[in-house]
């Protein structure tokens, strides 16, 4: 078994064991606020981003466990924009790294089976130049993986959340959790990316939205492979070719990029229709 493989394994059975770190016996979301000196509590916001940074540094003490029962050191990010959010470094061969990106996203509401979706990282400098120390921690071609640490949850729905009302302390079982039902899991990131741009005009790559795909490993790549995926995004709308009206246009599709190439275009798993 690869050291990469040895690595899936140990994190798949490591997030086992998260969801009931975080939530309640009702699934809850076991945070409520955050509490100042005088021992009032205030709600936090839903906002993604706020979630998911509250939901690392409540994690963290369990990843350090992890680390340090499996032979590895972690090294964070040291700036906010750096890739990864966490690199693991084999205490005993610093040659051997895995990279890891917790990536947090909720449900939607009214379809259930499909999520809002990650973004996997930038298709920029440091992904096309394997030796770029340029946004991330360490070169991308040193690590041995690239994985993500998702996490999937339920947003509170059909009540109010009052930000700017401040509890006591006696209070916290009656506040509302902003997140709940929580669902853990890891895959490489190859494994869940679509072919589109994953926020605005980043360079940031875009993930599946089915969330039984997510969790199987079923992204638009998983039957042509990581290959496949590496050179789609470090080419991602910089391929000029003919549109067949007399003018030209840039590869932006994985279905284009594969007849390009004169790949397989059967071993593209086609999501548009799981997406709606």
């Amino acid at each position: 078994m690869t050291e990469k493989a040895k690595f899936a394994r140990k994190l798949e059975q490591f997030v086992t064991e998260l969801r009931g770190h975080v939530s309640s016996d009702d699934g809850q979301w076991t945070v409520k606020g955050f509490v100042d000196i005088f021992k009032n509590v205030y709600t936090i916001s839903s906002d993604t981003k706020i979630v998911s940074k509250i939901l690392e540094i409540h994690l963290f003490p369990k990843i350090l466990a992890f680390a340090r029962a499996n032979g590895y050191k972690v090294v964070l990010a040291e700036h906010q924009n750096y890739y990864p959010d966490i690199s693991f470094v084999k205490a005993n061969d610093e040659s051997i790294k895995f990279a890891v990106d917790f990536k947090t996203t909720y449900r939607n509401p009214k379809k259930p089976h499909l999520c809002n979706g990650f973004t996997l990282g930038s298709h920029g400098e440091y992904f096309e130049n394997r030796t770029s120390t340029k946004n991330i921690q360490f070169p991308y071609g040193s690590y041995s993986g690239h994985f993500c640490l998702g996490i999937i949850y339920d947003r509170a729905e059909g009540v109010t959340i009052d930000e700017t009302r401040a509890h006591g302390i006696d209070e916290l079982h009656s506040i509302t959790s902003v997140a709940r039902n929580f669902y853990f899991f890891v895959t490489e990131k190859w494994k869940i990316a679509s072919d589109k741009g994953g926020s605005g005009n980043t360079a940031n790559i875009g993930s599946i939205k089915n969330i039984a795909d997510i969790i199987a490993g079923k992204g638009m790549f998983s039957k042509l492979g990581e290959n496949w995926f590496d050179e789609y995004w470090m080419n991602y709308k910089k391929i000029t070719v003919q549109d067949g009206k007399g003018g030209t246009k840039k590869i932006s599709t994985l279905r284009e990029f594969v007849e390009y190439k004169n790949g397989d275009v059967s071993l593209i798993v086609d999501k548009r229709n799981d997406e709606e």
